[in-house]
């Protein structure tokens, strides 16, 4: 079930049976120039979306703007400060928390989100702990879905070291298998782009000018994607049951 598509009396009798819900969390920016600006919200969202056709769980809206402050040297990039970042993660949590949600499971589709999304977490924890409550620690957990094994398997097989660390052809194939009509054909100059450090958005822009990073997506495809999702799906739902299961 969506939230998005939900009524407040669904939810209501949802919560009757389940306590967990599934919230996609990405980013606004640039993926090389054949990958789409929405990449990473694209991914986390198409997976959850996924899941809740397998099992009986309500996934929230996505949070399609992450800490992306290095990208903006790059069109269209929109990014998020940490602490911002940090508020918004936090009061999304809290309002899911004052409904009596108690498992809620981030599955990420952008790195630049760790840190953040981690020291929200620590913040509602604290809360509770300064404030000395004895009520029902909240089960917070970040998810990448790239980390899974089945999915770093097959990223493995299909795209060997040209996976690299952004614009990866992985993701860019299963934002393409979500978005067919939005595949791009362009030509990589080199095929495979350098890799290195990442720092602010200038210097990122003047390393890596058309903003990949050790990736070749030109490996990407609609046909890969199909087979990334099945892959990530099967992770995330392995990995989602074990989170609530635990205790």
């Amino acid at each position: 079930m969506l939230l998005q598509l939900a009524t407040w009396p669904e939810v209501e009798t949802y919560l009757e049976s389940s306590t967990a819900v599934v919230v996609p969390i990405g980013s606004t920016e640039q993926h090389g120039p054949n990958g789409l600006i929405g990449t990473d919200a694209i991914c986390a969202e198409t997976i959850a979306r996924e899941m809740s056709s397998r099992i009986d769980v309500l996934v929230g809206p996505t949070l399609a703007v992450g800490m992306a402050q290095h990208h903006l040297a790059f069109p269209g990039s929109i990014a998020l400060k940490p602490s911002t970042l940090l508020a918004l993660v936090r009061d999304v949590v809290e309002s899911l928390l004052c409904h009596g949600f108690s498992h809620l499971y981030f599955l990420n589709g952008h790195g630049g989100n760790v840190a953040t999304v981690g020291a929200a977490f620590s913040e509602v924890w604290s809360a509770r702990s300064f404030a000395g409550s004895s009520r029902a620690t909240p089960r917070l957990r970040l998810r990448n879905w790239w980390t899974g094994a089945r999915v770093m398997a097959l990223s493995a097989e299909l795209f060997g070291d040209a996976e690299g660390s952004h614009a990866t052809p992985s993701e860019v194939s299963l934002s393409w298998y979500a978005h067919a009509d939005a595949v791009k054909d362009v030509s990589l100059t080199p095929e495979q782009a350098p890799d290195g450090v990442i720092r602010d958005a200038a210097d990122y822009r003047r390393l890596f000018p058309d903003g990949r990073i050790g990736s070749n997506p030109g490996l990407a495809s609609v046909a890969h994607g199909e087979r990334i999702l099945a892959a990530a799906l099967e992770d995330a739902l392995e990995d989602f049951q074990r989170f609530t299961e635990a205790d």
